[in-house]
């Protein structure tokens, strides 16, 4: 039911007044077709015509998500006390979620890179070599020591309840620049994160903001968006659209005549009308083989047809260089960086993965002017111990050569959209156990993101179930020491 007290948004003032939900969804087919002169605002979101609240730095968010936790002690935070005390008690009480034993030291080399002289691990020697770009949050911090609701954390700013991605938050308030191509794309290929959908859901906002996900193991465009290329004639497609339009028109007239808002519904016709513009636009999209050979060459797919994350770093570019308003890059399904044991070497065979890539975008976002407009994100969910963990069955295989999970201090990194390049924000411990020094919550990450964006945090809110959710709830501030 409608809130009386409540101010109707434009949807609901169309279905009370009986119009029909069918109508805007056709309206705006019918625009894309040159048939009819539609507002740009034709009802995406109640609250597009008072964002952004301020001038924005960035247009759109490229997350690079490690999912499983990257180790933090052996990528961007260097602890030389961890050498120090390497195989011994460390004179600190850890509090982690399973046995845990001696220090750990790290078995990678630091080096310092660039003008800034940041030190980053060998595993991500390419990305080094961006350092000057580079704002490295050390001083990052979540809730809880578990998979689950940490991503869901990082994801949605809730770790328990079914709330919506900030991919959603940020198409809800912002819309996509290209009317043909979903606002928020994800990246996973093989399957699912942990927790799967509920990462890029919409929840309680309009089903229309969902995340869109595409397995990008498929490189041929018919296999990474199914059915994108129409079997029908134009003439039938219409046909089929406008005999659709006119049921779902007297579905919405009967639910108007209720006075009740089918929100599912609205989400169909939208997507029926975002897979009918997406036929042209996302078979260009995705087709990386429009890229010239020095630019592919970059990504190392020259070099290994089969580089993965090459190609999802390629296609994030592509996809927000046209419009998409944020793209989620999952590292793969599951849990990968979740390395309870053998740290060394399945660290850095999953560094050398993403490594090459991950500079390639930086550098191919510099080239074409788009870093400035465009924010990066690179982290996991959370980081992991500097001590080591012990064996424990359904744990690890008994050895003793892995961390445990650290939600109490690890690092994101980010560059471009406006953050301070060549610059360490926060610390944790002197051996990396928890954030002591510009302690920044993913409650704080969030409130910074949307602030780049052009975004207050505390006014993009949509009422559902009698109050005013936001994404980052009742907390989160802005970090504007890391603001260029």
């Amino acid at each position: 039911m409608f809130d009386s007290h409540a101010p109707l948004s434009r949807r609901q003032m169309l279905v009370q007044a009986g119009t029909g939900l069918g109508v805007v969804g056709l309206a705006a087919t019918l625009a894309q077709d040159g048939r009819l002169l539609a507002n740009e605002t034709d009802g995406e979101s109640a609250v597009l015509g008072a964002l952004p609240h301020h001038p924005p730095r960035a247009k759109a968010v490229i997350h690079l998500f490690m999912n499983g936790g990257l180790s933090h002690v052996d990528s961007f935070d260097p602890k030389p006390q961890l050498t120090k005390y390497d195989g011994k008690a460390l004179p600190i009480e850890l509090k982690t979620e399973r046995p845990t034993g001696a220090a750990f030291a790290s078995q990678y080399e630091f080096k310092q890179y660039g003008e800034s002289g940041l030190p980053i691990s060998e595993m991500f020697s390419h990305v080094g070599a961006h350092a000057d770009d580079l704002c490295i949050l050390r001083g990052m911090h979540a809730d809880v020591p578990n998979h689950e609701p940490s991503l869901l954390l990082m994801n949605t700013g809730d770790g328990r309840l079914a709330r919506p991605s900030y991919g959603s938050w940020l198409t809800y308030g912002l819309g996509s620049e290209n009317r043909n191509l979903p606002g928020y794309i994800v990246l996973c290929p093989n399957g699912y994160p942990t927790t799967g959908a509920a990462n890029w859901r919409s929840a309680f906002l309009p089903g229309v903001h969902a995340g869109t996900h595409v397995d990008p193991r498929h490189k041929e465009v018919d296999k990474l968006v199914e059915h994108v290329r129409p079997r029908l004639s134009p003439k039938a497609q219409r046909e089929q659209l406008e005999l659709l339009r006119a049921m779902n028109a007297e579905h919405a007239a009967r639910a108007a005549a209720q006075a009740a808002e089918d929100a599912k519904l609205e989400a169909r016709i939208q997507s029926f009308e975002t897979a009918y513009r997406m036929q042209d636009a996302a078979a260009e999209a995705f087709d990386l083989s429009k890229e010239p050979k020095e630019v592919r060459e970059l990504y190392g797919l020259d070099e290994d047809p089969t580089r993965l994350h090459g190609r999802m770093c390629l296609l994030a570019r592509r996809l927000v260089e046209r419009g998409v308003r944020c793209v989620q890059l999952y590292h793969g399904q599951g849990q990968p960086w979740d390395h309870h044991d053998d740290i060394v070497p399945r660290h850095l065979e999953l560094a050398k993965q993403c490594d090459k890539p991950h500079a390639a975008l930086l550098t191919d976002l510099k080239r074409l002017g788009l870093l400035d407009e465009t924010l990066v994100m690179c982290g996991g969910e959370f980081g992991r111990t500097p001590v080591v963990e012990m064996p424990k069955e359904g744990s690890n295989q008994g050895k003793v050569n892995g961390r445990d999970h650290n939600h109490h201090g690890f690092s994101v990194w980010m560059a471009g959209g406006g953050v301070k390049g060549g610059h360490v924000h926060g610390a944790t411990d002197e051996f990396g156990f928890a954030a002591v020094e510009g302690r920044t919550h993913v409650h704080d990450l969030h409130a910074t993101m949307l602030h780049l964006m052009g975004v207050d945090h505390e006014r993009l809110t949509y009422r559902h179930a009698g109050r005013d959710f936001r994404l980052t709830d009742v907390h989160g501030r802005v970090v504007s020491e890391i603001l260029a």
